[in-house]
């Protein structure tokens, strides 16, 4: 089960876009919810300093810092209240967002982060950072349409790769509550080193010995990127949630020639839970 949930918190409206969906999941789960703000690092220029007065300078941050951390609070606090949270806390840090995150993920069961919008950043933004760092599953929630998590029709994403593997585990609580998840692979082939005779039968029989009932499906992708292949069997299979491995190549591999996990972050329209 998700006993904790771990978000991201500041001033910005969208900001309640991740406490509502954490506050319905810690509803299912009887969760405690941790918002977390990360007040940024001074980012004064030396010659600012030295031209503007340190002291000054100095003071105007900590004033505007001390401003977007109450706002945070309030967006916080009003989250709280509307979802009805029983066990909710306050936290705030500073430093590299990412970094910060990734120390207080440590001790929680489930991330839960925002889409880029496309029209604030060209790429994935903190999602992707955040992805990279925290070492627990991330919940990416889309920027556009309904925030709720429902996840009765899961889509489970197969490649035989650690990064997957590691994702149906983390998605266990998730999985067994879902009344269809279907296992898809995409090009696959029979390995020794990965897929077996049948591809997804293996992990398919691994989510049976934990209560899951999974169909397989398999699938050409013609050429097609991956990541949109799987977005449009999630629309033929009316999924509600997508489970996946984050960065099963490296992520070079995938800013220079792009990949799955950066459409997926780019281009979702359901929630996705993904693990690196």
């Amino acid at each position: 089960m998700y006993k904790t949930l771990l978000v991201p918190v500041d001033g910005r409206a969208r900001s309640a876009r991740s406490l509502e969906a954490a506050g319905k999941l810690a509803a299912q789960w009887d969760a405690h919810v941790v918002g977390l703000y990360v007040q940024p690092p001074s980012q004064i220029p030396s010659y600012a300093r030295a031209e503007g007065g340190a002291v000054q300078l100095d003071e105007v941050y900590a004033k505007a810092v001390a401003e977007m951390t109450a706002q945070a609070r309030a967006r916080f606090d009003e989250g709280v209240k509307a979802a009805g949270l029983a066990r909710a806390e306050w936290r705030v840090g500073r430093g590299d967002p990412a970094a910060v995150m990734a120390l207080h993920a440590r001790y929680a069961d489930l991330v839960l982060v925002n889409q880029t919008d496309p029209q604030d950043d060209g790429g994935t933004g903190f999602a992707d950072a955040i992805l990279l760092s925290v070492g627990r599953p991330v919940l990416v929630l889309p920027y556009a349409g309904d925030a709720a998590v429902k996840a009765d029709n899961i889509l489970v994403c197969w490649d035989a790769g650690r990064e997957a593997a590691r994702a149906v585990t983390d998605a266990l609580p998730l999985l067994q509550r879902a009344k269809r998840v279907t296992v898809l692979s995409v090009d696959s082939r029979a390995t020794a080193g990965g897929h077996g005779e049948q591809p997804g039968a293996d992990i398919a029989l691994y989510l049976s010995r934990h209560g899951v009932k999974a169909e397989v499906a398999r699938t050409a992708s013609g050429g097609i990127d991956p990541g949109s292949v799987i977005l449009s069997r999630a629309f033929d299979y009316g999924t509600d949630l997508i489970v996946m491995g984050a960065y099963g190549h490296s992520r070079v591999r995938e800013l220079l020639l792009g990949g799955a996990t950066r459409t997926l972050l780019k281009q979702m329209t359901v929630p996705v839970l993904m693990s690196h």
